[in-house]
């Protein structure tokens, strides 16, 4: 018996760290770099992580709460005249 246990055991893979869940994201665009600094500036407020690439792009990482964050980031991009992309 202790020895079927065993085998099972060996078989079975343990993964550490919980599970993974998927990130919620919001991807902007803008025009120029003064108005994304400035659309920057208040997510920057909200205490928001968010990384800009190349060609004025802005990907911000939501934590929880996304459905009003999200909002809240749409309403900051759109009013600085930037696109919010669908995901």
């Amino acid at each position: 018996m202790a020895y079927g246990l065993a085998e099972g055991l060996r078989k079975t893979r343990i993964r550490l760290g919980g599970k993974r869940r998927a990130r919620a994201v919001v991807v902007g665009t803008f025009g120029n770099h003064f108005i994304m600094n400035e659309a920057l500036e208040k997510i920057r407020e909200l205490g928001l992580k968010f990384e800009v690439q190349k060609d004025h792009i802005v990907t911000i990482q939501l934590g929880k709460n996304t459905k009003e964050l999200a909002e809240k980031v749409r309403g900051i991009i759109r009013d600085h005249y930037g696109y919010v992309e669908p995901l």
